[in-house]
């Protein structure tokens, strides 16, 4: 028999800290854990997650999908066409895996950064959480969680930065930062 949750929440990973997607990845992991299907979509991101350490282990993991739609640029200033493009892909996967009720966890990383740049309306993304399922639980992750989204959210973790390496220039490292 399939695992269900009785009742699924919606949790908000937010700040300029490190640790949103991390924090999203250990829930992930929980829940694999215990038989739960779970469906990691991440925006803005691209190409440039898809070689991520964490991500690299959890493809050998039965019930775990990852899809990373983005150009693999930052974006920075005026969002360009293929932006919005790849944005609008994975909010349909995120629709798709929601409304679908194949996954009883459904993460979408940096979603709240789409929302910002004005590539995903956040009233959709409202629409989305109260129109889901009551068995899937839904992690948003990024900067600055517009606040309407907050309110709406069962939990809310922000994360500050109180000190960050990249500031005295120690780079991205290979199986601790990705």
């Amino acid at each position: 028999m399939k695992k269900r949750l009785e009742r699924g929440l919606v949790h908000i990973y937010t700040g300029n800290g490190k640790g949103k997607t991390t924090a999203a990845l250990g829930l992930s992991l929980r829940a694999l854990g215990r038989g739960f299907k779970v469906c990691f979509i991440q925006f803005l991101k691209g190409r440039m997650k898809l070689n991520d350490g964490a991500f690299l282990a959890l493809k050998r993991i039965r019930n775990f999908e990852h899809a990373s739609y983005g150009t693999g640029k930052f974006v920075i200033g005026k969002p360009s066409r293929r932006d919005f493009q790849e944005a609008s892909r994975a909010f349909e996967h995120a629709k798709d895996a929601i409304m679908k009720g194949k996954y009883e966890v459904v993460v979408l990383d940096e979603i709240t950064h789409a929302v910002n740049l004005g590539l995903i309306d956040v009233d959709e993304v409202i629409k989305l959480i109260q129109r889901k399922p009551s068995m899937v639980e839904i992690v948003l992750t990024g900067r600055a969680a517009d606040q309407r989204l907050i309110d709406i959210a069962d939990l809310v973790t922000e994360m500050r930065e109180v000190k960050h390496p990249f500031s005295h220039g120690v780079r991205a490292r290979e199986g601790i930062e990705f």
